[in-house]
């Protein structure tokens, strides 16, 4: 079944598309929600006669999203949670604890659903998490979890030092 999407449909599309979905997804979940309206002659002539001031939302969210992207990319935040000996967390990090942890540093409001956690952090260190803001506009961010920037920054340069080591050994033993 045709629908014209209202708003944006994580997998499905944004506002404006026209997609093809099951005939129960539609009638079940997108109608009574208004997320979509059926794909008719009259629905799609409204459609393009709105193709305008959909653009210029998409374009103003996109540019929101890019700012935001550049406020958060790259930068550390840290979350408190209990950690036990060998560095292992008494629970785990969750995306809720990321997404307030980031309004609280940064002062930038980002929904829990959009922190993209592979698997739960239940290791103390320096986690890389991706924030999906629109789309296909992602910024990274280095959560630390348990420790402080300070030691995060030493954690790094041992690990710098250790493969350049390593580097170092294997160019050796290629010599020999």
């Amino acid at each position: 079944m045709k629908v014209v999407l209202l708003g944006e449909i994580k997998g499905k599309g944004g506002e404006g598309d026209v997609v093809e979905v099951a005939q129960g997804y539609a009638e079940n979940y997108l109608f009574p929600k208004k997320l979509a309206v059926a794909a008719t002659k009259g629905n799609l002539k409204q459609l393009e006669e709105r193709r305008n001031n959909i653009a210029k939302r998409e374009a103003v969210r996109i540019a929101d999203a890019n700012k935001v992207k550049e406020t958060l990319e790259g930068k550390q935040i840290t979350v408190d949670v209990k950690v036990g000996d060998e560095g292992i967390l008494f629970g785990s990090v969750t995306a809720a604890m990321i997404a307030d942890a980031i309004k609280d540093q940064l002062g930038v409001e980002v929904d829990r659903k959009r922190v993209e956690l592979g698997k739960p952090i239940k290791v103390a260190g320096a986690h890389e998490v991706a924030i999906s803001l629109y789309r296909e506009i992602r910024a990274n961010v280095v959560v630390l979890v348990g420790i402080t920037a300070e030691e995060a920054a030493a954690e790094e340069a041992e690990e710098a030092v250790e493969a350049e080591d390593e580097a170092v050994e294997a160019t050796e033993e290629a010599a020999e």
